[in-house]
């Protein structure tokens, strides 16, 4: 087939960009053939994409195919409208880490999940990630570290770096590195599609305690996975922003699902198997409706309490306030007591 030559030059720029995306070519080559390639216009670009394809090259996923064996059962959250969402199967140094459910609009997950495996060392210097796929369907779908300066078209298809400078917000991970065995599964959690701007008060304050609490737990009394799946609760009213792009959650909520634990729980723990969940205040100025406030509580940390509650409580306030009915874990996380 004979290209014209117009057509050829975005044909090619689609390449580089492509290579660029995986790895294969040098910063500042990509910048420099890229440069050459936008001489002409871009609609006959958009004639030649559907013509590109590469066994070599991931496509964007409709669902959580490739790594449903983070969820309980393998089955996902149900009832979730699909709209606006993308799933994401969190791939790092070819292999699967977790699972995060991607808001396009709001630059933040709803979700993510995975299997809670305590950490074999310490953790990781923060190196940010973003997912190519995003940028370019047809990317290659393992994380990658961000350019400096960072890509126009990484820039608009999600969060970066420079949307949590100056904001008075710090990266706030839902699936924690500590939560996560290895150097590798601990250094997957970093990329900003496992983010939401969450306030220094929440993270370094009581919503820390509330993911050492779980760790306690599943160590002192799991005996098999336990399954976790932690969100940002966006606002009733109208969204809130940070750098007019990414999206604030007025909450942060989790829940996890332990099927197989000790048959000798202590009575004071009983009530946290084999399901359990939380909310906690990311916004010291929301109401006390859903999660009352200690006024005795240290005075950096008040106004950003966590509520411990059954996994039906945050399920009706989840449903409620997404005008979605949501079922976290497959048939409540059925229970399955273990021998001591």
């Amino acid at each position: 087939m004979h290209i014209p030559q117009t057509l050829n030059r975005h044909y090619m720029f689609y390449l580089t960009q492509e290579l660029c995306l995986r790895g294969s070519q040098s910063t500042k080559l990509c910048r420099m053939s890229q440069r050459k390639m936008l001489q002409s216009s871009s609609g006959a670009l958009l004639l030649l994409l559907p013509l590109f394809a590469g066994p070599v090259l991931g496509e964007i996923s409709e669902d959580f195919t490739q790594c449903l064996d983070f969820f309980y059962e393998r089955s996902p959250p149900q009832g979730i409208t699909p709209a606006g969402y993308q799933p994401i199967c969190q791939l790092y140094r070819n292999q699967y880490h977790f699972a995060s459910l991607y808001h396009r609009q709001h630059r933040t997950p709803l979700y993510s999940a995975y299997v809670l495996s305590p950490a074999d060392g310490k953790r990781p210097n923060s190196t940010w990630m973003y997912e190519p796929q995003l940028v370019f369907s047809r990317a290659r779908s393992e994380m990658k570290v961000f350019d400096i300066p960072v890509d126009q078209n990484v820039i608009e298809s999600q969060a970066v770096p420079q949307d949590y400078r100056n904001s008075n917000f710090t990266k706030g991970h839902l699936n924690p590195s500590m939560h996560q065995k290895t150097k590798e599964n601990r250094e997957a959690t970093f990329t900003l599609t496992n983010i939401v701007p969450q306030r220094a008060g929440s993270n370094s304050g009581p919503w820390n305690r509330l993911e050492n609490e779980v760790l306690k737990k599943f160590k002192a009394f799991c005996n098999g996975s336990m399954y976790v799946i932690t969100g940002g609760m966006p606002y009733e009213s109208e969204p809130r922003w940070i750098n007019n792009r990414v999206s604030v959650p007025e909450y942060m909520w989790s829940a996890y699902c332990c099927p197989s634990y000790s048959a000798s729980l202590p009575k004071s723990v009983r009530s946290f198997f084999p399901t359990y969940a939380a909310v906690g205040r990311n916004d010291r100025n929301s109401d006390e409706q859903i999660v009352p406030v200690d006024i005795k509580s240290k005075a950096s940390f008040r106004g950003y309490d966590v509520r411990r509650m059954s996994l039906e409580a945050l399920e009706d306030i989840l449903s409620h306030r997404l005008a979605m009915p949501i079922s976290l874990f497959q048939g409540q996380c059925q229970e399955q007591r273990g021998k001591d």
